[in-house]
This record gives C-alpha cells, sequence and structure tokens, in this order.
C-alpha cells in the first residue's frame, strides 16, 4: 500500500525532502533560544554586564528570525508536496477508472468511488503533510531538548523521562482504543454519499411518490452512522488536553520545587531553571504532536487503503502484445460462445452462442427481460470478454484488436440513455470530436432528431442539464443515436434504443439507416415485434439461449416463441414478459 501511494509523489519528491529539513532547522533555532535566554539572564543581568545583554539579545533576534524563516519554508514545501501528492493521487485514480472494463467497475459503487477521489484523497494529503512536519520535527524537537535538559541538570530532566514515560504510555492507550473507530468511519461516507447521489438522480421519482420523508431518514440514518462514530473516537482522543496539561503542571511544579532548592544551595542558576521550564514544555508538546500525528495517520490508514484498491486493480480487457489496428468489415461470428458476470458463477447468462451475422445485414434481437439481450451485443464491443468461446467481427477474434480501434468501429447506443452537460452540438461531437455543424445535422436528420432541435430557440446550441433532465425519454434516444451515427461506424447496435419514441419515428428511423447506411452491420435490440420483423434476420433469445435465428416469415413458422408475441402484440398488445408465452 505504502509503496503503491508513493509512487504517486514523483515531481514533488525535492519538496517532500525538504520539507523535514527545514523543520529540523527550525528545531534547532527553537533549542537555541533557551540556552541563549539563560545566558542573558546569568551572566547579563545577574552580572549587570550590559554589553553581554545585547550582544546576546541580538543573537537571539538571528536566532529567532532563522527559526521564523525556517518554518514558514518548512510550511510552504510542506503544503505543496502533499497538495501535489493529492493532486497525482486523484489524477492517477481518474485515470486508472477511465481504464476499467465493465467487470472492474461492477467491483467497485459509485458513491465508493466519489468518495475515494475526495473525501479519501484529503485525509491522506493532511496526513502526508503532517508526516512531512511534524514527524520529523516532534520527535527531533523531544530528542534535543531531552539531551539539552540533561546537559543543563541529569537530576531535574529525569523528571522528563519520567513524564515522557508516563505520557507516552497513556497516549498509546488512548489512541488505540480510538483507531478502531477512525477506522470504520470513512466506510461509511460511502452509504452517505450513495444516499445523496440516489436521491438526487431520482429525485423526480421522489416527488412523484411522495418519498421525501423516507429519503430524510435514509440520509439521517447515513448521517447519524457517521456522527456517532466521530463522537466514540473524539471522546477517546479528548483525554489527550487534560493528561497533557496535568502532566505540564507536575512538571513544572516539580522543577520548580526542586530547581528553587538547587539555587539556594548553589547548584543550579536562574537561567539555567528558567531554560529547564522552556524545555519542559518543548519536551511535552512534542508528545501531544506526536499523539495527533498518531491520530491523523489512523484516520488515513483506512482512506489510504481504499485509494490503493483503486489504483492496484487492473483491468480485466487489455490490448494484446500486438493488436491489430484495422476492422475489415462488419461481419460478426459467435463461436460457441459463454458467458457469465464473474468467474465463479456457477450458471452463464449466455449458453453456446453460435451465430455468424454478415456486413451490412440488419439483425433484430427480441426476448424477454433477462434473456441476456443486452449481454450478446456487449461481448461485440469487448465491454466484456466472453468465458468460452469467441467473438469474430471482421473475421478476427476481438480479443486481437486494438481496443479503441475496435470500439471506434462499433457504435453503441446503450439501454440506458445518457447525455452531458453541455450544448447539444457538444453532446453530438462524443461521436465525433471532429465533425462539422452540418454533419451533426445530417446524423440528426437520419435519427429524426432535427425536428425537435430547430423547434428549440437556440437550436443546435441549446444546452443540455446533466444527465439530459431537460429533454424528454425519446429526444434524449435520438441524440444518442445520432451521437453513435457519427462514428460513421461498420456496426452500429440499438439496445432497445427507440423505446420511447412512436411507431411512425421508429419506422421512419429503420427506413433512414436502410438507406443512408446499407454497409454499416446494424443490430436492433427490441421488445416490439414491429421495430425488428423488417430485419434481414432475427434472434429470438430466451434464457441465454438462441432459441430461433431467421427472418419474420421463417421464425413464424418455426419458431412457437416469436409466433405468440407476434400474436399477443398484433392481437392484445402483449409482451415478452407475459405469464405462459413462450413457456
Amino acid at each position: 500500500m505504502i509503496k503503491t501511494l508513493a509512487a504517486h509523489i514523483k515531481e514533488y519528491k525535492a519538496a517532500s525532502i525538504a520539507t523535514p529539513i527545514f523543520m529540523i532547522l527550525e528545531v534547532i533555532m527553537e533549542t537555541a533560544i533557551p540556552v541563549l535566554m539563560a545566558s542573558i539572564i546569568d551572566k547579563g543581568v545577574e552580572a549587570g554586564n550590559m554589553k553581554h545583554i545585547y550582544t546576546v539579545g541580538a543573537m537571539m533576534v538571528v536566532v529567532a528570525a532563522l527559526g521564523l524563516l525556517f518554518g514558514v519554508l518548512g510550511g510552504k514545501y510542506g503544503a505543496k508536496a502533499s497538495t501535489g501528492f493529492a493532486r497525482n493521487l486523484r489524477k492517477a485514480m481518474y485515470e486508472n477508472i477511465q481504464t476499467f472494463a465493465f467487470s472492474n467497475i461492477d467491483k467497485f459503487s459509485t458513491a465508493g468511488l466519489v468518495t475515494r477521489l475526495t473525501t479519501d484523497v484529503t485525509n491522506v494529503q493532511n496526513a502526508y503533510q503532517m508526516i512531512l512536519r511534524m514527524c520529523m520535527r516532534a520527535p527531533f524537537s523531544l530528542i534535543c531538548a531531552m539531551v539539552m535538559a540533561f546537559i543543563i541538570n541529569a537530576r531535574l530532566a529525569s523528571v522528563y523521562l519520567i513524564a515522557v514515560i508516563v505520557l507516552g504510555c497513556a497516549l498509546v492507550l488512548i489512541m488505540s482504543r480510538a483507531t478502531k473507530y477512525f477506522g470504520m468511519v470513512f466506510e461509511k461516507y460511502d452509504d452517505l454519499n450513495a444516499s445523496v447521489q440516489e436521491n438526487i438522480s431520482a429525485i423526480r421519482v421522489v416527488k412523484a411518490y411522495v418519498r421525501e420523508d423516507y429519503e430524510k431518514d435514509k440520509f439521517k440514518k447515513a448521517n447519524g452512522n457517521i456522527y456517532n462514530m466521530f463522537v466514540n473516537a473524539e471522546k477517546i482522543t479528548t483525554l489527550n488536553a487534560p493528561l497533557m496539561q496535568t502532566t505540564v503542571y507536575t512538571c513544572i511544579l516539580c522543577i520548580s520545587w526542586m530547581g528553587a532548592k538547587m539555587i539556594v544551595g548553589g547548584s543550579l542558576t536562574t537561567g539555567e531553571l528558567m531554560s529547564l521550564l522552556t524545555y519542559c514544555m518543548n519536551i511535552l508538546m512534542s508528545l501531544m504532536m506526536l499523539s495527533m500525528v498518531f491520530v491523523m495517520i489512523t484516520m488515513s490508514a483506512a482512506s489510504a487503503r481504499r485509494i490503493a484498491e483503486v489504483l492496484n486493480e487492473k483491468t480485466d480487457i487489455c490490448n494484446p502484445q500486438e493488436p491489430v489496428y484495422e476492422v475489415a468489415d462488419g461481419s460478426v461470428r459467435f463461436d460457441h460462445v459463454n458467458f457469465a458476470y464473474g468467474k465463479n458463477v456457477a450458471e452463464p447468462v449466455l449458453k453456446d452462442i453460435n451465430i455468424s451475422i454478415n456486413a451490412g445485414e440488419t439483425i433484430g434481437i427480441i426476448g424477454g427481460t433477462g434473456s441476456a439481450k443486452s449481454s450478446l451485443v456487449n461481448l461485440i464491443s469487448r465491454l466484456y470478454d466472453v468465458n468460452g468461446g469467441a467473438v469474430y467481427v471482421g473475421g478476427r477474434d476481438v480479443r486481437e484488436y486494438d481496443i479503441e480501434t475496435l470500439r471506434d468501429e462499433v457504435s453503441v447506443v446503450l439501454q440506458k440513455n445518457v447525455l452531458f452537460s453541455g450544448t447539444i452540438l457538444d453532446n453530438l461531437r462524443w461521436g465525433n470530436k471532429n465533425a462539422t455543424e452540418e454533419e451533426c445535422r445530417r446524423a440528426c436528420e437520419l435519427a429524426c432528431a432535427d425536428e425537435f432541435i430547430e423547434r428549440f430557440p437556440d437550436g443546435y446550441k441549446t444546452y443540455i442539464e446533466q444527465g439530459g433532465s431537460n429533454v424528454s425519454g425519446g429526444q434524449k434516444q435520438r441524440l444518442c443515436i445520432a451521437r453513435a451515427l457519427l462514428k460513421k461506424p461498420k456496426i452500429l447496435i440499438l439496445d432497445d434504443s427507440t423505446s420511447a419514441v412512436d411507431t411512425a419515428t421508429d419506422a421512419r428511423i429503420r427506413s433512414a439507416f436502410a438507406k443512408e447506411i446499407p454497409d454499416t452491420t446494424k443490430i436492433i435490440i427490441a421488445q416490439r415485434i414491429s421495430s425488428v420483423e423488417h430485419c434481414d434476420r432475427i434472434i429470438v433469445l430466451d434464457d441465454g439461449v438462441v432459441s430461433g435465428f431467421g427472418n419474420h416469415d421463417e421464425l413464424m413458422k418455426s419458431n412457437e416463441i416469436y409466433r405468440d408475441v407476434y400474436e399477443s402484440q398484433t392481437g392484445g398488445g402483449g409482451d415478452f414478459d407475459e405469464p405462459g408465452k413462450g413457456e
């Protein structure tokens, strides 16, 4: 874990090294001040030597100024190193997430990834800054102060040694009790973020069903869990302050009482006593700093592990050693394909699929809910890899292609349509970033999207809200189809992408495809028979198995499932999920 995170310090190594060096120099300056102060008292004030007072006083000013300078530089470079380290972690995680296959993304929740990119990185950033500054400053200050105290008077300095041992044991006990709460609290942030994200993304459903109170209770529970964890941890860590104050005041009383007797006995000077009292504060405050560093590191340890999980996750789908950079045509062949979500799943969702599709064909896919229609087409663009058999595109196994090349030639309009915040043109150019406005207009004409776009006051410059919330479901689907067409693919997959448009518009879209992109292989997943009955051939899927494959007339004669659904839809509006059909 540490090695994984440390690899992302990169260009901030110099700042990371400079910070503890400046902190050590600051400690040296601070340690020298009590010695100079003792000299002023013993050799200046008590001896009436003003020249010594001025000389040593000037030295104290210089030492204090240098200490301030080193402290400022330590803070500056510490901030630069920690914020740069956090930036690199966020960048590395985000870039790694972009490489994930769907199977990798399935391992992490959306809320969990957001928490890792935000809260967890902030925790590691704060801990790293504390490590660079305080982890070097606190122990070095403790050691220097103890050494100087023993040099001045070993007998009085032994009081500090006893105090350090007692206080150190108490702090370890306190921190060990608090760590289990700090280790658990950040996992609860996932639940909180999930609650907020789900509520905001589905706010229309929440309001439509008047479930605001339920959502409030759910958020209150998630928020309360975090509150309780922090309260339990803070209850324990609050013992630090009274324990520290008790130890400091006890040491001051002991040093003052014993020091006064030594001064009267002539074995200790007033200046030396002042120095010892100053070192008392240095020693005990260093312990307090170390306890705070320990708390911060403990809090960030869980965050560091969660970040490392994302950074260490390797995509299940990667390029071969010598990838193919050209797709010959839009032909597709499934050769004894088996597929399951997960390697240890006993029952595959696709079983022994054997299908050949010619380039330029229009293929329909129908089947009931859960029949693995989307799973089948996801294998074509290698969004998932098969568990057995092979998928061939353009006559070659999809695993032989460069991933970017393959996906550029296979446009997929997914079942869940997604638009991004920006203008209509911005969204269309996701299909081709260099597309001209004229090309965008032509793609929208094919997708029958031009008719509603031109009714907008700003036309193609109309701003789309996040998720496409200011356009209807049918408008969103048509924009996504136009976006896919701009890629000018060899294979176009429409995964139930016309379900929200009327049958007349659906027919016009299919007709435009047949005339304008005859060489493109078109695969249409649909629930309506009317959307696929004019396809060259139709695949009937039933529970992950190909039940039938042929044109409409052939399936009406040979496939009972297809025939029953056709009759139910044309006669009474039934669908694939109607009980008793095709069983």
